[in-house]
């Protein structure tokens, strides 16, 4: 039983009305609300926060549908009818918000509904592939396997996604710090070797100047770059949702030095053992291709797939049909021709995966040791510049001291 706030209107009156109501799922509370004599307008699970920091309190992470997957596979393997097996996982759902949806589930199965179009209700929560391995599992008699390799398929592009952000985390952080230095010695310590020339009644080098001419506009318009970097920021991230903003970051993230072929690597990684498990399902293998171009999540490679599924329509082999693709690395559509000529096209997708998974972690590791280097040079730069500025007048100052 849960609480829901709704907004309605009063049929008689047209007035509007705000109130809860207890009820098992939103379409029970819809129902109770309208014996009540009300239209509904908006009903919401009671503390649904939409702030920021609401989103991420009541966002459904990759480990609560992993395990929502893993125990829904135990539980109707073992026997159970699905919609005890529902009410079992929703009671140990240790999301409050994933347990109100579960209840939604549960309600449109009692109502006649194939789980799998129950689970399309939420596309937020249960992306396609996950809908779809689903429905292939229903319609084949085996869900119990389809949720345990859905459970897997998770668990796997969770792991890879994580290695290629912690991957970022050491040079973003380095960054930060030698940005946050810079910030200081301009205004801190440069206005001290100003205000002591001063006072000598001396004049600065051309460097110190130049460096104390960012000094002053930092600290005198310090809200500009503030709002410069707020308002380019906001920008940019409306601008990264359009659809030409998606095309620009999906291309640098490909193309970009260090990074562009960990992120390909993850793009193949993902379209083969996504593809693997689809068609170890039995899901045919054009809406595998549509399937599968979605949960790349790269609109380039999504497009290479929509134009390979159109060639695999008029007969070609999924092998020739991404033969010679920019967007693949070369090694994909030669395993793939593999698995085609030997019978196993899922298996030899899902060991293609496997070997870019090991690729992924060697890469990383490399970057490391790569990036570190670079950072080393662009740190001595400044370095370079802050020590000439601050100590060539100090420099000066007790050369003129011994010249006298």
């Amino acid at each position: 039983m849960f609480v829901y706030e709704y907004t309605a209107r009063e049929n008689s009156t047209g007035k509007k009305v705000s109130a809860t109501v207890k009820a098992d799922s939103e379409q029970s509370a819809s129902k109770l609300i309208s014996k009540e004599g009300l239209s509904p307008i908006e009903i919401k699970v009671q503390g649904g926060d939409k702030s920021v920091v609401g989103t991420f309190k009541n966002r459904i992470s990759t480990k609560d549908r992993v395990l929502f997957a893993r125990q829904l596979s135990t539980l109707v393997g073992a026997g159970l009818p699905l919609v005890q097996s529902l009410r079992t996982v929703q009671e140990q759902a240790g999301s409050k918000t994933l347990q109100a949806i579960v209840s939604q589930i549960i309600a449109d199965v009692e109502a006649g509904q194939a789980l799998n179009k129950a689970l399309s209700h939420h596309p937020k929560v249960f992306n396609q592939v996950f809908v779809s391995l689903v429905a292939a599992g229903e319609s084949s008699g085996t869900l119990d396997n389809a949720l345990e390799r859905l459970s897997d398929q998770l668990e796997k592009d969770a792991e890879v996604a994580g290695k290629v952000k912690g991957a970022m985390i050491y040079p973003a952080i380095v960054l930060f710090v030698i940005f946050g230095v810079i910030i200081f010695m301009l205004t801190t310590v440069l206005p001290q070797v100003e205000l002591l020339y001063k006072d000598l009644d001396q004049q600065l080098p051309f460097l110190t100047n130049a460096m104390l001419f960012f000094s002053r506009a930092l600290i005198n318009y310090w809200y500009v770059f503030i709002a410069v970097i707020a308002g380019g920021g906001y920008f940019l991230a409306r601008y990264f949702r359009t659809e030409g903003g998606r095309e620009v970051i999906d291309r640098l993230k490909m193309s970009v030095p260090l990074f562009g072929q960990i992120f390909m690597k993850m793009y193949m990684t993902r379209f083969t053992r996504t593809g693997g498990t689809l068609m170890q399902t039995g899901v045919p293998m054009l809406e595998m291709m549509r399937i599968t171009g979605d949960s790349v999540n790269n609109v380039h490679i999504k497009r290479s797939t929509d134009k390979a599924a159109d060639k695999v329509k008029t007969g070609k082999a999924l092998s020739d049909a991404l033969s010679g693709d920019l967007n693949f690395l070369p090694l994909v559509p030669q395993m793939i021709r593999i698995g085609e000529q030997s019978g196993s096209l899922d298996a030899m997708m899902i060991k293609t995966a496997i070997y870019y998974e090991g690729e992924l972690d060697r890469e990383i590791k490399g970057l490391t040791t790569t990036i570190e280097p670079i950072l080393m040079v662009f740190l001595a730069v400044f370095a370079g510049l802050m020590v000439g500025a601050i100590l060539m007048p100090v420099y000066g100052l007790v050369g003129e001291s011994l010249a006298l």
